[in-house]
């Protein structure tokens, strides 16, 4: 396609990307990877007093946006698409220094961004860590005679952030005894049993729940029975 008219892009300056080996019009530099349309002639960028510009590429938006903002003079570059007959936008002209500038806000931005996350995930792990005490606690409550390493073991389990698990319901963060009873339950058929050999061996989980069932109750009565014992 013939570069016969000017693209017009949001009433910014526009600079084409060149399909076609061009030379500048009127000092006949070339052939030209970018170029300006006067009057559907091609000029290059000294021409047209876009020469000391660079070019930053599209795809980083935040940088694009700072760059125009830093920049006094700034050309939108974009490249003819002849499978959808239209011009598309490939990125940015700018001047160096405001490129520098543009990158320097977007850098100390990437840095509060990461001390911002590093402080959000030293509060959820003290967060985390009191819930799993509290969590170790009812347990121990409800179960006197569970070991302490068992019971916050059992606890640190349960309440995985993004687990899906019990201790992350909202009946887990509210500690009800449903909830902790079920985590408990849940840490005594995988560590007390063969449950997972059972499903190993391609035995149906009711079915496997079932086998192992009487071991359970055995274990969870031995955690109930010795604060009973202690009481009496």
């Amino acid at each position: 396609m013939a570069l016969s008219a000017t693209p017009r892009w949001a009433g910014r300056l526009v600079v084409v990307q060149a399909l076609k080996r061009k030379r500048c019009a009127r000092c006949r530099r070339g052939p030209l990877s970018l170029l300006v349309l006067t009057d559907g002639a091609p000029w290059c960028l000294v021409c047209a007093d876009l020469g000391h510009l660079v070019f930053l590429p599209r795809g980083d938006t935040a940088l694009t946006r700072r760059s125009r903002e830093e920049s006094a003079l700034s050309a939108v570059v974009v490249r003819f698409n002849r499978r959808k007959s239209r011009y598309e936008r490939q990125g940015v002209l700018v001047e160096e220094a405001a490129l520098a500038r543009a990158e320097a806000r977007c850098l100390a931005d990437a840095e509060a961004r990461r001390r911002r996350r590093a402080r959000d995930a030293r509060r959820r792990a003290a967060e985390d860590e009191r819930f799993v005490a509290a969590f170790a606690a009812e347990i121990l409550r409800l179960f006197p005679g569970c070991p302490a390493e068992r019971a916050r073991a059992i606890a640190a389990h349960a309440s995985v952030r993004g687990s899906g698990r019990v201790g992350r319901s909202a009946a887990g963060r509210a500690l009800t005894e449903g909830a902790v009873i079920s985590a408990v339950v849940a840490g005594v058929r995988h560590v007390d049993t063969p449950y997972d050999q059972l499903l190993m061996r391609g035995v149906a989980w009711n079915e496997a729940r079932r086998r192992i069932a009487p071991t359970v109750e055995r274990v969870l009565r031995a955690w109930q029975g010795a604060g009973e014992e202690d009481a009496g």
